[in-house]
């Protein structure tokens, strides 16, 4: 195939699974050693530092991922116009560097980790209901557990004064 041809294909008629699989940055030192991987495709939440262009050295999180510009806008990195209005500036993923990840998706950490995502233990919408009031519950106690020591310790103080 010639190189235009796989050119075009690539950049201005490839499909969202592609255009979405091209949205990968580098991972920094650290996140490469722990994963084992050299890039990861970016999420918004991901910590950035910007290495090339304009805003070289700026760290950030991305607020927005555009597929169809394979670029992210990053919190904090605006432009102003001429009338004083300020505009997101994307910036494309290959200038980036991902400094930490945004951990809230189990499986793309299972991913990264190299483990096998479809054997995630399944949490049901019940499940997390009940463990989320058993904390409640358990706070609810050391809040109490911690008013009854405070008033035990005051009499006490009072009656060594006396």
């Amino acid at each position: 195939m010639k190189p235009t041809k796989m050119r075009n294909k690539m950049i201005y008629r490839a499909s969202y699974k592609t255009k979405s699989r091209q949205l990968g940055s580098a991972l920094s030192k650290d996140l490469h050693k722990k994963y084992g991987k050299r890039s990861v495709r970016v999420v918004e939440g991901d910590s950035i530092t910007i290495l090339r262009g304009e805003f070289k050295g700026v760290d950030g999180k991305i607020s927005e991922v555009s597929t169809e510009k394979s670029s992210v806008a990053i919190e904090g990195v605006k432009k102003e116009k001429t009338k004083g209005d300020k505009f997101d500036v994307f910036i494309h993923t290959s200038n980036l560097l991902v400094t930490s990840l945004n951990t809230s998706d189990k499986w793309r950490i299972a991913k990264l980790e190299g483990k096998d995502p479809t054997n995630l233990p399944k949490e049901t919408p019940k499940a997390a209901e009940e463990t989320a009031q058993d904390t409640s519950k358990k706070e609810e106690s050391q809040k109490t557990d911690t008013k009854e020591t405070k008033v035990e310790k005051e009499p006490q103080k009072k009656e060594d004064e006396n």
